[in-house]
């Protein structure tokens, strides 16, 4: 069938955007900080949720942090040291509270993984339309959970990691060899993901047409289509895509 502006090829994010924790780290985290005495208003919850996604958005942070704390347990700390700042904390507050918060969360936080909800019912509707389907992740290693991969792999034309190609979104080059893989245009191809700062920044750079999953309203006028669940992505095509 014809695609819907002249679209080809739809690449998916996949941490957070077809599968994740439940519940969401960041309620968690704000909660316990709560019980520890760290009073967080909804203000300074709304204003520190994007602050994750920056982060591991190969940030200039932490970039520095993998080098000064290259050890697991001190990179956590300190990842749930700059976490408190995000929400509010003072920094003596951060570095008393960061140590037992860790240690807490380690032992109490256990989140299910799955399939977000309409994830294959999409992705089967999108592969009988005739769309190129691939997964473009910034992870260097198989899913923790082999369940999670086995579902969803079938459904897709190509997995691409970080590892494969020495590079990791926002960079540009690891959305051009997915190009390279589908054999379509940039203009030709939408992403999906659920990052603004590594999905939508790293995909509009490479020339594609960005689509941000924003399934709790974190990102304030991000400058392209937003879906609150899978199923809409079916809705957004049948409409049409601006064009870049």
């Amino acid at each position: 069938m014809p695609m819907a502006n002249e679209i080809r090829a739809i690449f998916y994010d996949l941490d957070g955007t077809l599968h994740a924790d439940n519940p969401p780290q960041f309620g968690v985290f704000c909660q316990a900080a709560g019980e520890f005495g760290l009073k967080v208003s909804a203000e300074a919850r709304r204003k520190a949720a994007p602050w994750e996604y920056y982060y591991f958005s190969q940030s200039a942070e932490i970039l520095a942090d993998r080098v000064a704390y290259p050890d697991e347990m001190s990179f956590w700390n300190n990842f749930v040291r700059r976490q408190l700042l995000a929400i509010g904390a003072r920094e003596e507050q951060a570095a008393e509270l960061a140590p037992r918060l860790l240690q807490y969360l380690g032992e109490r936080y256990h989140p299910t993984d799955a399939i977000l909800p309409g994830v294959e019912q999409v992705l089967e509707t999108l592969r009988k339309r005739g769309y190129r389907l691939g997964v473009v992740t910034n992870r260097d290693k198989p899913h923790e959970d082999p369940a999670i991969e086995t579902g969803l792999r079938k459904y897709f034309d190509f997995w691409l990691t970080a590892d494969d190609v020495s590079s990791s979104k926002p960079d540009r080059r690891i959305f051009e060899h997915a190009l390279q893989l589908a054999s379509v245009e940039p203009g030709q191809c939408v992403y999906v993901g659920d990052n603004y700062y590594t999905d939508v920044i790293g995909s509009r750079n490479a020339g594609m047409r960005p689509v941000l999953l924003d399934i709790e309203g974190v990102f304030e006028e991000p400058g392209c289509p937003v879906i609150r669940s899978h199923p809409q992505i079916l809705d957004l095509l049948e409409k049409g895509l601006p064009a870049l």
